[in-house]
């Protein structure tokens, strides 16, 4: 592994009153270890999962998939906090890598889209602009922006933003692989179908196999299915690590989906 472990030490008493101080899971936590190239943090919506994966990229100093630092984006000063808190055992530590959450790749998606339409109309004003100029100069003007958009469309395709979510997913995020990284995924799930959710689970084994660790909130039954994983359930206190067939989300999405309507009957 090339995150071994995290240990939350102790913080003042003082900050008891504050979040994410104040959640009865955090105030449980004590050391999590990292034996498998994909942990997956499972549990039911507030159950402090997210705010952990939050405060494990802020303590390892990960950037997000917009290559902005965990430590300058302001929403996520309580888990800097936290992050404080926490010391990391390392095999071999890594800056290579980032950390997701499903909100930050619709943004980046957004923005990759305007920038580049952005250096489609530059290049349309220099064609006015320069129409009296010579070819050299011409040329020269626009080389700039030919480059940036040649290496847009080389990594993500002409526009990231048309292609429907689950396509745009998957190819931010195999344009951004680095072998031997470290990635902190928060519902990698949500934009995807079940279908792209096991071509994701293809990709994950792809990368696994090139040395990469990865940490990873979920709500999805397939994805909690990864072979080998190690699951750790944010339903108990303290925090235990719980073999798939005896998760509670599994079983009732197994049953569910075996006899609708004996739960639907009752809505």
């Amino acid at each position: 592994m090339i995150l071994k472990s995290v240990q939350f030490t102790s913080f003042r008493q003082d900050l008891l009153q504050d979040y994410p101080f104040s959640l009865p899971m955090v105030q449980a936590m004590d050391q999590l270890s990292f034996e498998a190239p994909v942990t997956l943090f499972v549990g039911d919506n507030g159950s402090g999962k997210s705010t952990i994966l939050e405060a494990i990229a802020a303590a390892i100093g990960s950037v997000t998939v917009g290559a902005i630092a965990v430590d300058d984006d302001p929403s996520l000063q309580p888990a800097r906090a936290l992050g404080r808190t926490i010391r990391c055992s390392w095999s071999v530590k890594t800056k290579k890598g980032f950390f997701l959450r499903s909100e930050d790749f619709l943004n980046f998606a957004r923005q990759m889209s305007k920038t580049r339409q952005e250096m489609v109309e530059r290049l349309a004003e220099i064609e006015e602009e320069y129409k009296d100029r010579s070819i050299f100069a011409q040329n020269q003007a626009r080389m700039a922006y030919l480059n940036s958009i040649s290496e847009m469309d080389r990594y993500y395709g002409k526009d990231l933003d048309a292609r429907s979510h689950g396509e745009s997913f998957l190819k931010l995020f195999q344009s951004r692989f680095v072998p031997g990284g470290l990635y902190l995924l928060d519902e990698p799930e949500t934009p995807l179908s079940p279908m792209k959710q096991l071509s994701f689970i293809s990709m994950l084994k792809d990368m696994v196999a090139e040395g990469s660790q990865f940490i990873i909130v979920t709500h999805s039954p397939i994805l909690m299915a990864f072979p080998g994983a190690d699951i750790y359930n944010f339903d108990a206190l303290p925090i235990e690590k719980v073999a798939y067939d005896d998760l509670e989300h599994v079983n009732l999405m197994r049953d569910f989906l075996n006899q609708p309507e004996q739960y639907l009957r009752h809505l």
